[in-house]
């Protein structure tokens, strides 16, 4: 069997992954133990993201004709790719939030909706909340001034429930007088 043929399933599985990512962020994990490593494919795999290892020449393979091929430059030393399908500041933000304390583990590049983004570009997207917290906060923005609206017409009405209603027209009558 020739090393082509074995070699092809893993690149048709790393396309697999690319086709469907959103974004894909490439680490040098060297130095992380295995107690961390662990830690952080189960933190990744809750979120959705797919955290693999690969030999470089088989992601430059894959990404060949994709957004994701802008990562080539990137592909040096040992690299553990996360894909997004779903959230695309998840990868980012889970493995920004894991090197904090494991400072082993050290970002090398991006590709988000389709941008490349270097170390620096990618630690920032890493400060960008999930979307769904996104979503909750303009819904809370916009819930707001509807409650608040609510509140004011709820006093209104209360107001003209005790009375302060036919003060106001007895006034108005005797103006119109």
């Amino acid at each position: 069997m020739a090393k082509v043929e074995i070699k092809q399933p893993i690149v048709d599985e790393i396309k697999g992954y690319a086709a469907d990512a959103k974004a894909a962020v490439l680490v040098d994990y060297r130095g992380l133990t295995v107690e961390q490593d662990t830690r952080l494919r189960k933190e990744l795999r809750e979120a959705g993201v797919v955290y693999k290892v690969y030999k470089n020449t088989m992601l430059i393979r894959a990404f060949e004709g994709t957004d994701f091929a802008q990562l080539d430059k990137d592909l040096e030393g040992p690299t553990a790719v996360a894909f997004s399908a779903e959230d695309e500041t998840a990868p980012a933000r889970i493995l920004s939030n894991f090197a904090k304390e494991a400072e082993a583990l050290q970002f090398k590049s991006g590709v988000v909706a389709g941008t490349y983004y270097d170390e620096a570009g990618i630690k920032t997207l890493a400060n960008i909340p999930s979307r769904d917290t996104l979503i909750s906060k303009l819904l809370g923005s916009l819930q707001s001034p509807v409650t608040n609206m609510a509140r004011v017409l709820n006093q209104i009405a209360e107001a003209k429930g005790n009375g302060a209603e036919p003060a106001a027209e007895a006034e108005t009558a005797e103006a119109a007088e």
